[in-house]
């Protein structure tokens, strides 16, 4: 494709003399700016994939796969068995949700709690033992709750300590009625990942829930977790074609938003990043024009001496085309290994500027994730060296425009 002559030309063209020194400078800084480019947005797609993957994990891991529950209270009252009995590869466990308040140490704390079936623990992925950071799940019964760990921070109480809860039913006393309220033993801690999640979600038994929320049977709803959770519609759609009278969603369809707007920021990300490195590219048209005008004469002495046009056209673009290559192997290079330690770099750039990168608050996760996908480095690095080709092209063609006796005219 490229014979002697041309390579020997390259080379020269990489090398500049020391007089060329500005041209060194836009070399350098189309290296630097398309490798900094094709790094970066490797990096920034290695972070979005790993916290759409870690988020999905945690969603599927500690909520339901399949929410389901009557319309009304008309439904009987044996449609758990019915699900349970047509779905019996999957786990389905009873739960009772309503919201609460904890009253501690003169704190009010607003917090979501589900009443689950203590016979069905073993069915939660959340209560295996990887989760339960403090206290053990076996002295979960009656009058005893399983709080989050950022709940437990929040409030300043430990296993052992008792919190007092107030519904939003009323009991009636001499007083008239009041907020119902009661005290319940914290018997476990535990930490799903999800800042959110431990910090507003309480465990009752269902019992408690039914005793203390005034609820019933007829309130329970079912939570599904099937083991495909990436094809929970398919299930969903197929129990409401089934029973029209019930309500099923789908952790899709609750997280909808959610995914939507990841999807919209790494699309609006890529985009920004793609135009800083086709900015770089447009040095490499800058600097080949200019190496061009430099090399007028020597141009116009290889021409004369015989070498082809076609020949001076391919060494340029070659040029142009190895400043991009060797750019994009850097990029993808420093792109994989900041992807790599992207959480040793966050902790390092925390604990030395003192900053709150990445905080659990906002992206709900307590680590930076990082997921590297090989599909799109090569995408990555295709279009970069796509574009820095395009990018040698047209200056290269300038070199046609040189003619030997005007160029050595006045030498």
């Amino acid at each position: 494709m490229f014979n002697t002559i041309e390579k020997l030309i390259t080379i020269r063209n990489l090398r500049p003399k020391k007089k060329e020194g500005f041209l060194k400078v836009i070399s350098i800084f189309s290296f630097l700016g398309i490798m900094l480019g094709v790094a970066t947005l490797i990096i920034v797609m290695s972070v979005m994939n790993g916290f759409r993957t870690e988020l999905t994990d945690k969603i599927l891991g500690f909520n339901p796969h399949i929410t389901i529950k009557p319309y009304t209270n008309n439904v009987s009252q044996d449609f758990y068995l019915n699900i349970r009995n047509e779905y019996k590869n999957s786990n389905i466990i009873k739960t009772l949700s309503n919201e609460a308040v904890i009253m501690m140490n003169d704190k009010a704390k607003g917090v979501l709690v589900r009443g689950i079936n203590t016979n069905q623990i073993d069915e939660i992925k959340l209560f295996n033992n990887n989760n339960i950071i403090d206290g053990t799940i076996l002295n979960f019964k009656k009058n005893t709750v399983v709080i989050g760990k950022q709940l437990a921070i929040e409030l300043g109480v430990v296993v052992g300590d008792r919190i007092n809860i107030m519904s939003s039913t009323s009991s009636s006393t001499l007083l008239g009625l009041v907020p119902k309220q009661s005290v319940y033993k914290i018997v476990s801690v535990f930490s799903s990942g999800l800042y959110d999640y431990d910090r507003n979600v309480v465990f009752f038994t269902i019992n408690d829930s039914f005793s203390f929320f005034e609820k019933s049977e007829k309130d329970i709803v079912l939570e599904m977790y099937v083991k495909d959770p990436l094809n929970a519609d398919r299930y969903k759609d197929e129990i409401q074609r089934k029973n029209p009278n019930l309500f099923v969603t789908s952790w899709s369809d609750l997280n909808k938003s959610l995914f939507s707007a990841l999807k919209v920021e790494r699309n609006v990300m890529f985009l920004i990043l793609t135009l800083i490195i086709i900015v770089a590219a447009f040095n490499i048209i800058s600097g080949l024009t200019i190496l061009i005008k430099n090399k007028t004469k020597e141009i116009a002495i290889l021409k004369a001496l015989g070498l082809s046009k076609q020949s001076i056209i391919k060494s340029f673009f070659l040029t142009g085309f190895l400043i991009g290559l060797m750019a994009t192997i850097a990029g993808v290079l420093l792109g994989v290994i900041f992807s790599i330690y992207i959480e040793e770099i966050r902790q390092f750039l925390s604990s030395v500027f003192n900053l709150q990168i990445f905080p659990e608050d906002v992206y709900f996760l307590d680590e930076m994730p990082s997921e590297i996908n090989a599909r799109s480095i090569l995408s990555i690095s295709i279009f970069s060296i796509i574009i820095t080709s395009l990018a040698s092209i047209f200056p290269s063609f300038a070199v046609a425009k040189v003619e030997p006796i005007k160029a050595l005219k006045y030498e």
